[in-house]
Parts: structure tokens; C-alpha cells; sequence
């Protein structure tokens, strides 16, 4: 019996140990939690002055990925881009797009979303907590919001977040940000150094 006893207690520590190597590798991590269309956001980001994670989360977030998206309310694009979002972020960044369809291209719309998340982080004075509750509910409910003290732009606060979508959504994309930075911040740094 104590044979058997023992063999279950290094059965379990196995387990355990075989677990934590798991859940602490980047390697597993970033399979769990991959970044898709790397150059378009690196590019993007940089162009627009905002951190590339913050934008794969949101894209993670808003489609996982999937381009050719379009939301119940006529958001489009990886980044759901709402259209009169959209034309007015074409105008403000002069950019030139032909047709709608153009916004479903990978490459404009993380150049727009980009763009609009820079516009709100500046909008908000850096306040990126502010700026993702207003990629998603609007800047006028946020404004509403932030001016009424309804909520503080903190995430500790968000709680009192009148809107349970953008509660939600917030959490999000704060969680996917975290990973990302975690999973990937010495890697991208690794790999523009080299270039």
C-alpha cells in the first residue's frame, strides 16, 4: 500500500511540475495568445506614436483577428471601424480611400484604428484607460462621464462604468495588453534590433 501511495504522490508532483513549466512558458504563452498581421501594427503604431500591444489587444478584443468582420451596428474591419468614424478619421489623417470596401484591407484599417487610438489617447491627456472605454462607447459617453464624475478614467474604478459592454470590453483589453506586453515585449525588441 505504501508503494502505491508514494507512486500517487509523484504522480501529482509531476503533474504540478509539468503544470508550472507550462503556464510560465512564453513559448506555450504566445501560441495561447498569438499576434497576428505583426508588421501592419509594429508600422502603424509607430507611425501614430502608440504602443503596438494596446492595438493587438484591441484588435484581439474587437475580432480576434478575423478582417472581413462586420458588426450588427456597421462596424467594420478588424479594428470595427463605425463609418462615420471612419470617414472622419480619413479626413483628419488625409488618408485616401476609394470605397468602403477599402476599409476592410488589414493594412488601412490598423492604420485608422491606429490613428483614432492615438487621436484618443491625446484627447483624454494620455489617459489610455479613458481612450479604450471611448473606443468602445464613444468619446461623448465618456466625456459624459469623465465631466458628470460618473468615473474617474482609473481602472480600479471601473466599475462604475455606466455601460456593462464597456466594463467588459475594458477588461479585455487591459488583460490581452498585459499578456502581449509580457509574451512579447523582448521578443519585438530583440527582433528591431537586429534589423
Amino acid at each position: 500500500m505504501a508503494f502505491w501511495r508514494k507512486k500517487r504522490i509523484f504522480a501529482i508532483l509531476l503533474i504540478v511540475f509539468v503544470a508550472t513549466l507550462f503556464m510560465n512558458s512564453a513559448y506555450i504563452g504566445r501560441k495561447l495568445y498569438p499576434i497576428h498581421y505583426v508588421q501592419e501594427i509594429k508600422t502603424s503604431a509607430a507611425k501614430h506614436k502608440v504602443d503596438p500591444f494596446l492595438i493587438a489587444a484591441i484588435i484581439r478584443v474587437e475580432t480576434n483577428y478575423q478582417y472581413h468582420l462586420e458588426s450588427s451596428k456597421g462596424a467594420i474591419g478588424l479594428m470595427q471601424l463605425m463609418p462615420d468614424t471612419a470617414d472622419w478619421i480619413v479626413e483628419s489623417a488625409d488618408v485616401s480611400v476609394k470605397s468602403r470596401d477599402d476599409l476592410l484591407k488589414t493594412d488601412l484599417n490598423i492604420y485608422l484604428g491606429s490613428w483614432y487610438v492615438s487621436w484618443l489617447i491625446k484627447h483624454y491627456n494620455g489617459n489610455m484607460v479613458y481612450a479604450i472605454a471611448a473606443y468602445n462607447a464613444g468619446q461623448g459617453n465618456v466625456n459624459k462621464w469623465k465631466n458628470s464624475g460618473v468615473w474617474d478614467g482609473t481602472e480600479e474604478n471601473s466599475s462604475q462604468i455606466p455601460f456593462g459592454e464597456t466594463r467588459h470590453y475594458l477588461q479585455r483589453v487591459l488583460f490581452y495588453y498585459d499578456k502581449y506586453t509580457k509574451l512579447y515585449a523582448e521578443k519585438w525588441q530583440e527582433s528591431d534590433d537586429s534589423a
